[in-house]
């Protein structure tokens, strides 16, 4: 395994949605998120973790030491309490349990799951391994530009009529020979917008990569599964969605004449993030454009000359072996 990251980076990256919900909303009848002050579509951070998540989890087989913590429809405990078991021998006796195989057990998490090194996890829900914090965190996703979510009418051309004191599918198949045709159709809705193109942001911390041992092999993990994500994710309700590249990353190199010294700034960073996601990558329509339909669109605008001392843009997947 490679040795833990030893830089701060920062990244952008845009990705867009064609006739279809890239995040729909439990709370509001699964339309697609929006934010109603301004309109603009939003895509929670924990949809794009998902998303990470199932592409390393595809790409490795889910096998350890990239496994998936948070998997659909698991039990996390489950894995919990084998952290225990590898690493200490047992389940704790007390609920607490003590400092020293809290830690074990964390740390054996750590080292065998890719998530929890990666985001993080709060693992004190059973048998108490603990609490990760990851050294790459993600934003809300927010669109350019307003989106005006639709609700389309849809035909189902069939039901699923639950028959009373149906003994066996032949009785199943009487009652619909009993039934007029129109009554074997039914109506439904489908939420989607016409185009939107949103752009992320997010933060990687060499320290905290320290006490997951978030490696320079993750870190090439997560951005290939930021690349490629959508990929394999295709659904009926995603419509067509995709990564658009290059992804804009912005490496924490130093400018100190001496080496221990830039290697800490490189770790520490040397400009604050605002400016950098400010200044560097600029995303607008193109003049003449007033109801985007595609990424073609926009026009995305670097300012090299705005990037700090200390500081390198790299486009990925073009730079990736520039990850260090």
């Amino acid at each position: 395994m490679s040795q833990t990251i030893q830089n701060r980076y920062e990244f952008l990256y845009l990705f867009d949605c064609q006739n279809g919900n890239p995040n729909g909303d439990p709370d509001a009848g699964n339309a697609p998120r929006i934010d109603p002050e301004d309109m603009r579509g939003l895509v929670s951070d924990v949809a794009i973790k998902r998303r990470i998540r199932n592409y390393v989890q595809l790409a490795k087989g889910n096998a350890m030491p990239n496994a998936i913590f948070v998997e659909h429809a698991c039990n996390l405990n489950k894995h919990i309490a084998r952290a225990h078991e590898e690493a200490n021998g047992q389940l704790p006796q007390a609920k607490s349990g003590r400092k020293d195989a809290v830690n074990n057990a964390r740390q054996w998490m750590c080292r065998n799951f890719y998530d929890v090194r990666t985001f993080g996890a709060v693992m004190s829900t059973g048998p108490n391994a603990g609490q990760v914090r990851g050294p790459v965190q993600v934003t809300f996703a927010r669109s350019v530009d307003p989106v005006l979510p639709l609700e389309v009418s849809i035909t189902r051309m069939a039901v699923a009529e639950d028959v009373k004191g149906a003994k066996s599918w032949t009785d199943y198949e009487k009652w619909e020979a009993e039934q007029k045709e129109d009554t074997l159709r039914t109506m439904g809705r489908k939420s989607l917008i016409a185009y939107g193109l949103y752009l992320g942001k997010g933060f990687i911390s060499a320290h905290l990569a320290e006490q997951t041992g978030f490696t320079v092999d993750d870190l090439k993990l997560f951005f290939e599964a930021l690349l490629n994500m959508y990929d394999h994710d295709r659904s009926a309700s995603k419509g067509q969605m995709a990564v658009r590249r290059p992804v804009f990353v912005l490496k924490h190199v130093g400018t100190d004449t001496n080496a221990e010294q830039r290697a800490a700034q490189a770790k520490l960073g040397c400009a604050p993030a605002y400016l950098l996601f400010e200044q560097i990558v600029q995303v607008a329509r193109k003049d003449g454009v007033t109801v985007p339909r595609s990424f073609d669109d926009y026009a995305v605008t670097v300012h090299e000359d705005k990037i700090p001392p200390g500081v390198e843009l790299l486009r990925l997947p073009e730079d990736m072996d520039k990850l260090t």
